[in-house]
């Protein structure tokens, strides 16, 4: 636990820049230029002080995390997680090559995603970071009181791991979902058979409230749809878990096509707090799975690796009100929850408006059985009766929503390049800004897009009352430490 209350950020993102003047009219001093501007006197601080926001900034391919302080910008560590580091030794010495072990054998690289703080009663604790790794799906923990990997936990039936380590509101559980479908059980089939043969799991692993070690406590199986990013539920929807999916068209080939066929895909909302009772139970399958636990003792500065070989798994069919699909136009990316626990929003990177769910209305929904049809024991929820409201033609490919705990939403863009900012309740949009983006053109084969994202301070939390900083960043997820 960190002593000294401080407010910190956990970003993902390619890169992230802070710009000061460069010698623009009104610089501040004799020199001008940055260095004599009122921005960069504004980022200053001085040896010894605490910056206002520490930012854990995932790596991407590089498998780490760097810790930096804002607004200075001062780089304080660069965590080796998923990949070897020689400066630090790890992953050379034998005192932590078990913790990048897996089944598949020692995999020294990943691709980090997504910088999630530990939370109790909704609101950021400072314990500990998770961090997935999006290539053999991983999740790891880092201990906030060493600024170190302390254990790596492999996700078994998954295919891409995008979709985590989003936790719930008192990290009973990481939650992660498979981008892809898998054979499950795991066997040699035909991609051709993918909508038969192929499912998609999604794991929650529990996580020790003293020692916050990890481990499998379950996964819901469900139809191989591209499970791509997740938050749990807060406030009157705690117990709850919104995953958003696309390609429910279930193809193989020329995803770009045929995955994007359907007017809407779904918001798998997952009630954990029933997977629970089904659990207690005994009401789950315990089916073979083959995936390596990895723990770094602090008291004798050495790993080991565990193998495990088994995993409880709860299907829809047999476990009814586990599961509900909530209709979202369409190829939803990000799913967020207002700090009210109320609106669900659906980033929908095809749509041209922006859908809001009323969580009140999913359960008077689920009550009712206002159900448009069933998939493989999953009600479908009707979609008029579930939403709250529609943000109309906000812009260009919306991707991830943030809230500020005043009535106030922030969307980013990606094909208009914007933040746009809208009202909850009325849907009105209040403001724009431009943001960047790097794109390739359409027909380099090279392409890939960079997105950048921004973060609101405090925004993950359900008690929000933070002030907005005066500098944008992209990110993850932001909250205080104490």
């Amino acid at each position: 636990m960190l002593k000294k209350p401080i407010l910190m950020a956990a970003l993902t993102l390619m890169g992230l820049s802070l710009v000061t003047s460069c010698g623009q009219k009104g610089a501040a001093g004799p020199k001008g230029g940055a260095l004599g501007s009122d921005a960069a006197a504004a980022t200053y601080v001085a040896p010894g002080e605490y910056d206002e926001f520490y930012a854990f900034v995932s790596g991407g391919f590089s498998g780490q995390i760097s810790v930096y302080g804002l607004p200075s910008g001062r780089l304080f560590k660069v965590i080796p997680v998923f990949s070897v580091d020689p400066e630090k030794g790890y992953g050379f010495n034998e005192e932590t090559k078990p913790l990048l072990n897996t089944s598949f054998g020692f995999v020294p690289w990943d691709d980090s995603h997504h910088p999630e703080l530990s939370q109790t009663n909704g609101e950021t604790d400072g314990r500990w970071v998770f961090i997935n790794g999006n290539n053999t799906p991983r999740i790891a923990r880092i201990d906030l009181t060493t600024f170190e990997t302390a254990e790596i936990i492999e996700i078994p039936n998954s295919g891409g791991n995008h979709s985590s380590p989003f936790t719930t509101e008192n990290t009973e559980y990481v939650v992660a979902g498979t981008r892809f479908g898998v054979p499950f059980p795991q066997k040699d089939v035909s991609i051709d058979s993918y909508a038969e043969e192929f499912k998609g799991a999604l794991t929650y692993i529990s996580v020790d409230k003293e020692s916050g070690n990890m481990d499998v406590a379950f996964q819901v199986l469900l139809p191989a749809f591209n499970y791509d990013l997740a938050h749990s539920g807060k406030g009157k929807s705690h117990g709850w878990t919104f995953f958003t999916s696309y390609n429910t068209e279930l193809k193989n080939t020329l995803l770009e096509v045929n995955a994007s066929q359907n007017d809407k895909d779904f918001i798998a909302a997952v009630n954990w707090k029933k997977a629970e009772e089904y659990i207690k139970q005994g009401k789950f399958k315990e089916m073979p799975a083959r995936y390596a636990d990895n723990e770094y003792d602090e008291s004798t500065h050495s790993a080991k690796s565990t193998m495990k070989d088994k995993v409880k798994v709860l299907i829809p069919e047999e476990c009814p009100g586990l599961v509900y699909f909530l209709p979202t136009p369409k190829s939803p990316h990000g799913v967020d929850v207002d700090p009210t626990g109320e609106y669900i929003v659906g980033n929908g990177k095809l749509s041209a408006d922006m859908s809001v769910h009323s969580f009140d209305k999913v359960l008077k929904a689920i009550e009712n059985q206002a159900f448009e049809t069933t998939i493989d024991g999953v009600p479908v929820l009707k979609y008029e009766e579930i939403l709250a409201g529609v943000v109309q033609k906000p812009g260009l490919g919306p991707l991830h929503t943030e809230f500020d705990g005043k009535g106030n939403a922030y969307t980013t863009f990606f094909i208009s390049s914007e933040v746009v900012k809208w009202k909850l309740g009325t849907w009105e949009i209040i403001d724009r800004a431009p943001m960047l983006l790097l794109c390739r053109p359409p027909d380099d084969p090279r392409r890939r897009l960079q997105k950048t994202r921004r973060k609101i301070p405090g925004g993950v939390e359900q008690n929000h009352q933070r002030p907005l900083p005066a500098y944008r960043a992209g990110a993850d997820a932001v909250g205080p430490v104490v």
